[in-house]
């Protein structure tokens, strides 16, 4: 980890919003030396029978962002997500702050501009995103430096934020009895999701984590926050020194059993666009539905 400017003595505040429809948990994270903020994988509802979208998740986050005063300075994506829409062009219009996530959604444009036979008029250069991250690059929140982990194998363009001792970890770790994500993706590969968990576990022990979903497990409450010697320890896919081996063999194994996930159509076309809802040749929002193309 010398390669990270871990900062434990920086203990940013952590506020999170839980989206039932789609298990996502979005935060706003607050510089503690001062009133800048962040928000981590917002998320703009979907009523996908009716062709419906509404922001009543992103204005709880607004809401409570001017209620505490709050001035929001990054808007981040931890990855493309495959299972909820982005809410970032709608809380970016209202608040303002530089839209980022990693550099590797060049390769999700590209590929998932095939499968959506996307045209010239669709950029695959991640020209809709203020900021395009790489492996070890810092930003700052306020007074408080922050840095981006590149963490592939969930999908290619993966990345963990980390704000002083609180990490953001995306799909790239579950809670410790929820283990893992699935690898089998277009771009995705187990291996390389092993690799890349392992970069969070020998983060310090303290260092807390955050998720961005959880799903209850044997019907126990949501939770979302855990550390990395909890993982270490419990982690029910990763934990207890399992091997590479080990966790290629089970991962492959569970992803041929699971279905797509019920938004993965809507939720690329939305989330390669940095959250923008692709438009016909008239102008009209509108998705499309590629068929056996995933």
């Amino acid at each position: 980890m010398t390669n990270y400017p871990i900062d434990m003595n920086v203990h940013p505040e952590v506020e999170a919003f839980f989206d039932e429809p789609t298990n996502t948990v979005s935060y706003i994270v607050k510089d503690p030396a001062s009133n800048a903020c962040a928000v981590v994988d917002s998320v703009m509802d979907l009523d996908y029978a009716a062709g419906r979208i509404t922001h009543e998740s992103a204005d709880k986050i607004i809401s409570r962002i001017k209620e505490r005063g709050l001035e929001l300075e990054w808007i981040i994506e931890t990855h493309a997500h495959a299972d909820h829409l982005s809410a970032a062009p709608y809380i970016q219009q209202e608040l303002g702050g530089k839209l980022g996530i990693g550099s590797k959604i060049l390769t999700v444009q590209e590929t998932f501009g095939k499968v959506f036979n996307e045209g010239t008029e669709f950029q695959r250069d991640g020209s809709q995103f203020d900021a395009l991250f790489e492996d070890g690059d810092t930003y700052k929140i306020g007074n408080m430096q922050a840095f981006a982990m590149y963490t592939p194998g969930h999908t290619p363009a993966c990345m963990v934020h980390v704000m002083g001792d609180a990490a953001f970890v995306g799909d790239t770790l579950f809670m410790p009895d929820g283990g893992s994500a699935r690898a089998d993706f277009p771009g995705g590969d187990a291996g390389t999701l092993y690799d890349s968990i392992q970069k969070l576990l020998v983060m310090p022990d303290d260092m807390r984590l955050f998720m961005c979903h959880d799903y209850g497990p044997n019907g126990r409450d949501i939770k979302w926050e855990t550390t990395v010697g909890e993982e270490k320890q419990h982690n029910i896919h990763v934990g207890c020194g399992k091997t590479r081996q080990e966790f290629i063999k089970f991962r492959t194994e569970r992803d041929a059993q699971l279905d797509m996930p019920r938004l993965i159509l809507p939720s690329l076309q939305v989330n390669m666009r940095a959250g923008d809802v692709p438009k016909d040749k008239d102008g009209n929002p509108m998705l499309k539905v590629p068929v056996n193309k995933l």
